[in-house]
């Protein structure tokens, strides 16, 4: 089961997606390479992306590649749009109740 909550939840694999999302491509020892842990953590944190549908995989000969695919990272935005609506029109209220007192 997809849950990108849960993928994005970690600062690590944020930091692997904002990689990702300022390269093209990288391959796993690139990508390992920035962070203090093995590959296997790495490898690990990279299936839990994969599995939230947030990177894409693919195999060059012995080496596997990772790309972002944004697409699932919509549904974050649409959850924080709703709260970033809510807290304006919060903020408006407060703001004419605030004119009203001053008048």
């Amino acid at each position: 089961m997809r849950d990108v909550y849960r993928a994005v939840a970690d600062p690590t694999r944020r930091r692997m997606i904002r990689m990702l999302a300022e390269a093209d491509e990288l391959p796993l020892h690139e990508i390992a390479a920035q962070f203090r842990m093995g590959r296997t953590a790495v490898s690990k944190h990279l299936a839990v992306l994969k599995e939230a549908g947030l990177v894409i995989d693919r195999k060059v000969g012995r080496e596997t590649r990772y790309r972002l695919n944004a697409a699932p990272l919509r549904e974050i935005q649409e959850w924080v749009s709703f709260y970033e609506r809510f807290w304006a029109q919060r903020i408006d209220s407060l703001k004419d109740l605030l004119e009203e007192d001053n008048e």
